[in-house]
């Protein structure tokens, strides 16, 4: 949520801070704002609340201030409601430091009312223009802006991404991290800081990712990075790999219907290397098959749709691993007491790899003594730094707010890596084995399959996308793919929809069934077809109209019962869930293109979550 950009070169920096606030607009955001500072304007602040657009209308492109350091902020409202006013940049009240931030300060109030006390006036409702009337007090102190913001830092609690302008010093940036990404950029005509690599692959691919408590100095020249007691430090240079190109929409109409034509490649990218010979190899993954047999409990932590994948994933682990596996909400995970030792092995989920919520649970799983894995796209993100073991998705730049590829990789890289657990431990045949990593290979195929046959979900979206209420239903792992489905339906159309265990209708759900709802029914799940051909049957009766979704070899018997159909190829098992999450990916989006919705920017929804 949110994003910064900053930028300290020799080119007129406004232009530049709205090209890459745009390109982080699938973050979500409600208002936006750049500070730019000139030698004959000094510190110049455009804000508007709404849409990007607003603000580039408002200054001409970026015409209409002059000078080639700045900051830019895209806001979504935590601390006070989205206005002008509230929006970033934040100005000290003697106007000489201003500031962006995204994350909380959680002790914003005792610090507000302390400088209220000392005769501050405060412009805004937000927690975060305490930081700035912060640094101008400590600033006033000690004359020296890099020693301001360590006694700030030092006095703040919570979580910050900060990018920091003060008038007396024209050709510096500062920016300091806790708990919320920011990484910076070394480009031929400057220096970037920005929440996302998204933000400046246009200008460079040489970034530094910032630690927990590192300050950064940024100058036309070059960055410097320094501890919390100012101590310079050393830092290594990555080079992003991928191409702008992949942060576009390639002349599709959305992000969301590029990404998920996108899968097909996406899994093979997550997949092949892993693959070498029918075996599966997980390079950096350094479990013993002793270490593997100590493991008594298994948690998977996780949020929103990285959790579903969790989800699906403890339906597979369980069979193939004879090891209890708990899905855990990560925003729950660190208030419910768990029941993690050294025999324990967490796995963490994220796309961003800086998720709040998960992280934090992360940490509270090592410090009680368990041995954590995770699962992330971003290279260098801090779930990635901090975790035992870190295995990519390499899925590449995910745009859309409401994540496709993004999950179909994690769906399939969990599969790898229950399958080289269940080898290490002896607990799947070898011709199981051979079975699920030829389904491994042959999955890239089939979804393109999948996705060559898309007319029957148009044609049911236009049928239902009026709707109010839909509900998805399954068994097994058709219930853990309609979990999904039904996140994206109410994500990107707003309607009201719900999955639930087909075998639960029976005990009070099916009391919402009335003449003319849609159920969405999954019945890919070979062993209980018939039970939820049974299901079918029972909304039917209730008057419920129905969309099955199943396999091909069932697609004739289940055309009998159900109004309209959609079939995926069969496959193992393991990955059925995979095949069987892309024509509700699909269906979702045609409802939301049928009512007009803003299908990459959703409303209230953010792409990384990085407040608790």
């Amino acid at each position: 949520m949110c994003g910064i950009i900053g930028f300290a070169g020799r080119e007129e920096a406004a232009p530049i801070l709205l090209d890459g606030l745009e390109r982080m607009e699938y973050r979500g955001y409600d208002s936006a704002g750049i500070a730019v500072r000139g030698e004959a304007r000094g510190l110049q602040i455009r804000k508007t609340k709404g849409r990007l657009q607003a603000l580039a209308d408002l200054t001409h492109g970026g015409a209409d201030l002059e000078g080639t350091l700045g900051i830019g902020h895209t806001r979504w409202a935590t601390h006070g409601e989205p206005n002008e006013v509230n929006a970033h940049p934040h100005v000290s009240e003697n106007g000489r430091v201003a500031l962006v931030h995204n994350g909380i300060i959680e002790n914003y109030l005792e610090i507000k009312e302390h400088l209220q006390k000392l005769g501050v006036a405060f412009a805004s409702d937000t927690d975060s223009e305490v930081v700035a009337q912060l640094l101008e007090y400590h600033y006033n102190e000690c004359g020296n802006m890099m020693e301001a913001v360590g006694r700030c830092l030092r006095r703040i609690e919570g979580s910050y991404a900060l990018g920091i302008l003060c008038a007396d010093y024209p050709d510096t940036l500062i920016a300091a991290r806790k708990d919320s990404p920011l990484i910076l950029g070394c480009g031929e005509h400057g220096s970037f800081i920005a929440s996302d690599v998204t933000a400046i692959i246009k200008h460079t691919r040489d970034v530094i990712y910032m630690d927990d408590g590192e300050i950064a100095v940024v100058t036309p020249n070059g960055v410097s990075v320094f501890d919390d007691e100012l101590v310079p430090v050393e830092k290594a240079h990555s080079q992003v790999d991928w191409d702008v190109s992949a942060a576009e929409k390639g002349g599709h109409a959305h992000f969301m219907f590029k990404e998920i034509l996108e899968q097909p490649e996406a899994i093979r990218r997550t997949l092949s290397p892993r693959l070498k010979e029918g075996r599966v190899v997980l390079e950096g993954l350094d479990l013993t098959a002793e270490d593997v047999r100590r493991i008594s409990r298994i948690f998977i932590i996780a949020c929103g749709s990285a959790y579903h994948v969790g989800v699906v994933s403890k339906y597979n682990w369980e069979k193939l691993l004879r090891r209890p596996v708990e899905v855990v909400l990560a925003s729950e995970f660190r208030y419910c007491d768990p029941l993690v030792d050294e025999n324990t092995l967490v796995m963490v989920i994220s796309q961003s790899g800086e998720t709040l919520d998960t992280m934090a649970a992360m940490r509270e799983a090592k410090r009680l003594g368990g041995r954590t894995l995770a699962v992330v796209n971003v290279v260098g993100s801090s779930i990635a730094r901090e975790a035992d073991h870190v295995l990519y998705t390499w899925a590449g730049p995910e745009i859309a707010v409401a994540t496709t590829k993004a999950y179909s990789t994690q769906l399939a890289l969990m599969n790898l890596v229950g399958l080289y657990l269940a080898d290490l431990l002896g607990t799947v045949s070898g011709e199981e084995y051979r079975a699920i990593v030829a389904a491994a290979e042959a999955l890239p195929g089939q979804l393109e399959q999948v996705l060559g046959h898309m007319e029957e979900l148009q044609y049911a979206a236009s049928r239902y996308f009026n709707h109010s209420s839909i509900f998805f239903i399954g068994r097994n792992l058709d219930y853990a793919v309609g979990l999904e489905g039904s996140l994206k339906l109410k994500e990107i159309s707003y309607i009201h929809s719900e999955a639930y265990a087909s075998g639960e209708l029976k005990h009070g759900t099916i009391s919402l069934i009335e003449p003319g709802t849609l159920v969405v029914a999954l019945g890919m799940y070979g062993p209980l077809f018939d039970k939820a051909m049974s299901n079918v049957v029972e909304v039917q009766a209730r008057g419920a109209e129905v969309l099955a979704v199943t396999t091909e070899s069932r697609l004739e018997k289940m055309g009998k019962t159900a109004g309209l159909t959609a079939a995926v190829p069969d496959t193992h098992p393991v990955f059925q869930p995979s095949l069987g999450v892309v024509p509700l990916q699909l269906f979702a989006y045609f409802v939301a293109l049928q009512r007009g919705c803003d299908i990459d920017k959703p409303r209230n929804l953010a792409k990384s979550v990085t407040v608790e």
